[in-house]
């Protein structure tokens, strides 16, 4: 098997961009999309709001609408030629049940563009590297607290919108290497519980074979995230990776209760681990690129960019 390439990236944004704001999974405040909506209006964005961001599944109140009308307006925001930008109002759950009802022929014929969501959202990551060939942004969604309220996380997502060549190295001050050392690879990764929930379905990444893989989550107690690891050690899915970064682990207990696992499930691996780099769900959360080639530095806490992230 041979190791990943770059993917396709899309065109940077400017001011007056169009840009489609939607709910692939769980149900959306309004109060807090209003917010959001303010802050892209700030930046000189022109927010559009697809028809049903704002709807809540009248059986399965976890849901934002159902998944048919989760996916049109997803396929309608994609494809309209307007628009510059896919930005994901939340995460939650949801992501899964839509994602084989969208029309990938479509979306790929629709062309690059941006795209940006995390948490639940990283099962359209993973579609859009496999089916579409396309660098995705890891980042603060729009109607997310961590977002709102969060200035650094904003001016990080800002300048990787608009001025990504003033960020291509992602530096976080507070990390550690859990593995010294240095690697390269095309990055990839997002929330590992879906990840793992990912593997066997019919458009699944067959390994993380030479990618630096970033991941965090959120909710999942120790021995949970042992699990998973696990079943991502077990497949093979973690064979030949290139390096790890982890991210946040909000409400997934006592830190030093999960460090033991990631020492013990991925300090085998013989690759460098890098451990609070600062994205997911967290405060002063970073933006990172999906698809690109990169240098990992365990013990710098850098993440160096090959290029831009945006044309």
């Amino acid at each position: 098997m041979t190791s990943p390439t770059p993917l396709t990236r899309p065109a940077r944004l400017a001011a007056g961009a169009r840009v489609a704001v939607v709910a692939p999974s769980g149900p959306v405040p309004e109060e807090r999309l209003q917010a959001g909506l303010d802050i892209l209006r700030g930046w000189d964005l022109e927010p559009v709001v697809a028809p049903h961001v704002l709807d809540r599944h009248t059986e399965f109140d976890y849901l934002a609408g159902t998944d048919a009308d989760r996916a049109a307006d997803f396929q309608a925001a994609w494809c309209d030629p307007d628009v510059a930008a896919v930005l994901c109002a939340r995460g939650g759950y949801g992501a899964q049940r839509m994602v084989d009802l969208l029309d990938w022929d479509a979306i790929r014929a629709a062309g690059p563009k941006v795209f940006l969501g995390f948490s639940d959202i990283t099962a359209l990551h993973e579609a859009f590297a496999n089916r579409v060939g396309l660098s995705t942004l890891h980042g603060p969604m729009v109607a997310a607290v961590d977002f709102l309220k969060n200035t650094r996380a904003q001016e990080h997502l800002r300048a990787t919108l608009f001025e990504p060549e003033s960020v291509r190295t992602i530096a976080s001050s507070g990390s550690t290497a859990l593995v010294p050392g240095k690697a390269r690879g095309v990055t990839l990764g997002g929330c590992v519980s879906l990840l793992a929930a990912d593997l066997g379905t019919p458009h699944a990444r067959a390994s993380a074979r030479g990618g630096l893989l970033l991941i965090e989550d959120i909710g999942e107690e120790a021995y949970r995230l042992d699990r998973i690891l696990t079943q991502l050690l077990r497949s093979g899915w973690l064979d030949s990776v290139a390096g790890i970064a982890l991210g946040s682990w909000v409400d997934c207990g006592p830190y030093d209760g999960l460090r033991a696992v990631f020492a013990d499930r991925l300090g085998g691996l013989g690759v460098p681990v890098v451990e609070h780099f600062g994205f997911g769900h967290c405060e002063d959360a970073l933006t990172i690129p999906f698809g690109l080639g990169a240098e990992l530095d365990a013990e710098a806490g850098a993440l160096t960019l090959d290029e831009p992230a945006l044309v």
